[in-house]
């Protein structure tokens, strides 16, 4: 497959996550609506955060026989990589929240907004190194491994779609252009980490960008946590939680399905 091809693909695997944003255009939705697509979203991202660490694990987990063997040279940098990046997702918004936007005082909406931001940097990170995969699989000749990447991980982004656009429901409606930045900001990653998975096959970037996601990713669930403890509505927001963690689980399926 051609570089021109597969960063075609890989956008459009991306791109997918236009689909769920509209969402967060609904008109007037009750506040248990709010409740369980804010609880959707917790599970969605619950499932994330975990199919984020077992995918960083993969490389960490390989490179021990070389470590058993007297190299533990790979192992412990690999190691370093993911602990920082799980630090600097994580501690890094809090920080930046404590210092950056507590301090300023802003409303009910502008707080939705920033939430569904921070979600959409979250897998944002997430998708680049979905990228990477299919950057990486399309430089090898594997063909049909690209394309089992790029529809699985297309059909993957539509869920997170829902995720960033949840917190949404509970304000006024957010703009077109809102949504399409955070589109841009969650899905764009995907066409760039294609291009460099194509140019450049590196375990360290890939392990990096995953726990980074990963802690921006568990810096958002607790957030939404937050957030669906005002709905007092703990049966709901736990079907809703339930849900998100089977969608997330079963178009994640899809790509094992595919014997990937």
């Amino acid at each position: 497959m051609s570089l021109i091809t597969t960063i075609f693909f890989g956008a459009i695997a991306g791109f997918t996550i236009f689909l769920g944003l509209p969402v967060a255009r609904l008109k007037n939705p009750s506040r248990s609506w709010q409740a369980f697509l804010n609880a959707l979203a917790t599970g969605i991202l619950v499932f994330l955060f975990w199919d984020v660490l077992s995918q960083a694990s993969e490389p960490i987990s390989a490179s021990m026989d070389a470590a058993k063997k007297g190299d533990p040279s790979t192992f412990l940098n690999l190691l370093a990589l993911l602990v920082v990046g799980i630090g600097i997702g994580l501690l890094g918004l809090v920080y930046f929240d404590r210092w950056f936007i507590r301090p300023i005082k802003i409303n009910d909406q502008a707080a939705h907004l920033h939430l569904a931001l921070t979600i959409a940097l979250g897998i944002g990170l997430h998708n680049f190194s979905e990228g990477l995969a299919i950057g990486q699989a399309s430089r090898t000749g594997a063909i049909e491994l690209a394309t089992l990447l790029i529809v699985g991980f297309g059909l993957h982004n539509m869920t997170e779609g829902f995720g960033i656009a949840a917190p949404l429901t509970s304000g006024a409606r957010p703009s077109w252009s809102f949504l399409g930045r955070a589109g841009l900001i969650a899905g764009g990653p995907t066409f760039l980490g294609t291009l460099v998975g194509f140019s450049l096959q590196s375990a360290p970037i890939f392990v990096l960008c995953l726990a980074l996601a990963a802690g921006s990713i568990l810096y958002v669930v607790g957030e939404l946590l937050h957030v669906g403890r005002r709905f007092q509505m703990p049966e709901l927001a736990t079907w809703g939680v339930f849900l998100g963690l089977l969608a997330g689980y079963f178009t994640d399926l899809i790509l094992t399905w595919g014997g990937i």
